[in-house]
């Protein structure tokens, strides 16, 4: 069936410099379907809430709010929890991502038939890249590929649209950055076939609040082992 909505989860954790920026980009954005925005705040301390009040009143944003900070993934799986979108996708509010690309990642799911799409970043001469990251998130990708019988060039990406509903099957159980491994290694278990497209991207350094560590891509490569000869009940399930 054709989608006719989709959710966009933003987590927040401690983004009052960016936050309200972000959603004003987005909400700017012309999407080829009705639109959920939501936003999920992990325990924020930062008063960073207090910028989208207005968003949230007149309902261009839903808001739910963790009771406290758990990380990332924990933030995620509550918004599949509650998204009300037949596709659902993410997006940080960090700035790093241009919601502008929205439209070119559903074009293959409305016009192909495509079910998932990943946002392929390219690592161009942006000063806030590092050599140890862009060679971290490209050894990520091969292993992946390696591993599942793949071709894949960036499965660390926050943009990843498919349906609400796959999201809720592969029953994603990562707090943290792991996430975003688990649910590629899940998705491919699962049998899917990932498109990527390209878009832009904006690294931003440690100073400007980065949070990823290198032992967080140390983990996505433990992740993506262990779920790629987990029994696949296991695989799939909480």
């Amino acid at each position: 069936m054709q989608p006719s909505s989709i959710t966009i989860v933003m987590p927040v954790y401690n983004e009052r410099a960016t936050l309200r920026h972000a959603l004003d980009r987005l909400l700017a954005v012309e999407m080829p379907l009705d639109t959920e925005v939501l936003v999920v705040d992990d325990g924020s301390t930062d008063g960073c809430l207090d910028s989208i009040e207005d968003l949230v009143e007149k309902g261009d944003v839903r808001l739910v709010r963790q009771a406290r900070n758990q990380g990332k993934g924990a933030a995620l799986r509550r918004g599949i929890a509650e998204a009300d979108g037949d596709l659902l996708t993410v997006l940080d509010a960090d700035l790093e991502y241009d919601p502008a690309d929205f439209p070119a990642l559903l074009a293959p799911i409305l016009e192909e038939g495509a079910r998932v799409v990943y946002g392929k970043r390219s690592y161009g001469g942006h000063a806030a890249y590092s050599f140890w990251y862009v060679i971290g998130n490209k050894a990520l990708a091969f292993w992946a590929s390696f591993l599942y019988d793949a071709w894949l060039s960036d499965i660390e990406t926050c943009l990843k649209v498919a349906p609400t509903a796959l999201w809720r099957t592969v029953a994603l159980r990562s707090s943290g950055f792991g996430i975003e491994a688990e649910v590629t290694g899940k998705f491919l278990r699962a049998g899917e076939r990932i498109f990527e497209v390209p878009i832009s991207y904006r690294a931003r350094g440690r100073e400007e609040g980065k949070k990823i560590q290198w032992t967080d891509g140390v983990a996505a490569l433990w992740i993506l082992l262990r779920l790629r000869f987990a029994p696949a009940a296991r695989a799939l399930t909480p």
